[in-house]
């Protein structure tokens, strides 16, 4: 019975992740073809060079970036494997086909903010930003100059950030070379900022956590139904009221904030009495949260001589 639940339970997780890594490569076109291109604002990675050649030769931009993303993960299939680079196919499969089609309804005629470059810039920003935030949550991405960080940082210790950093920046630079104007440069640089606020509070907010401290009478019915309706796991600490000097049981609790409501209303219908602390927490690793990761691994001998020294 738990066997044909936790399969459910991955199956429905699957089904979300793509469906938002469909709504995301959207949302990046939209953001893509009604306001980056047409005011000739240069992004990052790989959708930077399919603009740059657009712009110099003519060539369609989904073409150049499927080229490029599908030679990038031909290595990296070799070199990450296949659960790394399943979505970020199916990902840059959904964003070409998107670019085809927009394009084919007309859209690099509507020329939105044509003289409003900077509110253009923006607005693209949140856009391609919001894309790439939601595809990150899910396990996707653009593909790119993520792809080649990971591919680097797998055999060298540096910082993926700084990768894609270098990579970028060095892209939305060379579109000096077509564009020949400093100013759009400028707006590409803006561009690369926005994105990077808008990925990073968009994975943030979805990998939000909160943690319970629940003291009830009915903590064991509480405690079930966190277990059993919220599928979320709980411990019980052992306390003391000091005013009261009766032994307590405390349920601790960590969730998603997502289901923090939810298991308000559990705790509610059970105990309305009941005593609720709420808070935030900064990281959660562990089973069914982040995973532990760390740039060097220690190995148990080596703790052990640090520790005699």
């Amino acid at each position: 019975m738990k066997l044909e639940r936790n399969h459910t339970k991955s199956v429905y997780r699957t089904i979300r992740d793509y469906a938002i890594i469909t709504i995301a490569m959207l949302i990046g076109v939209v953001g893509l073809y009604l306001f980056l291109i047409p005011n000739h604002i240069t992004m990052g990675g790989t959708v930077g060079i399919a603009e740059i050649v657009y712009w110099g030769t003519g060539i369609p931009t989904q073409y150049t970036y499927f080229i490029i993303n599908a030679t990038l993960l031909i290595a990296a299939l070799k070199v990450l494997g296949w659960r790394f680079c399943v979505k970020t196919i199916y990902a840059v499969i959904v964003f070409t086909l998107g670019s085809t089609v927009i394009q084919w309804l007309g859209a690099m005629d509507v020329h939105l903010l044509a003289d409003q470059k900077f509110m253009a810039c923006i607005v693209g920003g949140v856009f391609m930003g919001t894309s790439v935030g939601l595809g990150l949550s899910a396990g996707g991405s653009t593909g790119g100059s993520d792809v080649v960080a990971a591919m680097v940082h797998k055999y060298r210790d540096i910082s993926l950030g700084h990768i894609i950093l270098f990579c970028d920046l060095t892209i939305i630079t060379s579109s000096y070379v077509v564009l020949r104007d400093w100013e759009k440069v400028l707006y590409g640089y803006v561009l690369l900022f926005i994105i990077s606020f808008c990925v990073d509070y968009i994975v943030n907010s979805l990998r939000q956590s909160v943690q319970f401290f629940i003291i009830s009478e009915k903590w064991q019915e509480i405690g079930e139904a966190i277990n059993k309706i919220a599928d979320r796991g709980c411990s019980t600490l052992n306390g003391n009221g000091f005013y009261s000097k009766r032994d307590i049981k405390v349920i601790f609790c960590i969730a998603k904030k997502s289901e923090s409501s939810f298991i308000f209303d559990l705790i509610d219908e059970i105990d309305p009495d009941a005593f609720v602390s709420q808070s935030a927490v900064i990281g959660v690793y562990g089973q069914g949260f982040d995973r532990v990761k760390v740039r060097k691994k220690i190995s148990l001998e080596e703790i052990k001589k640090e520790i005699k020294a």
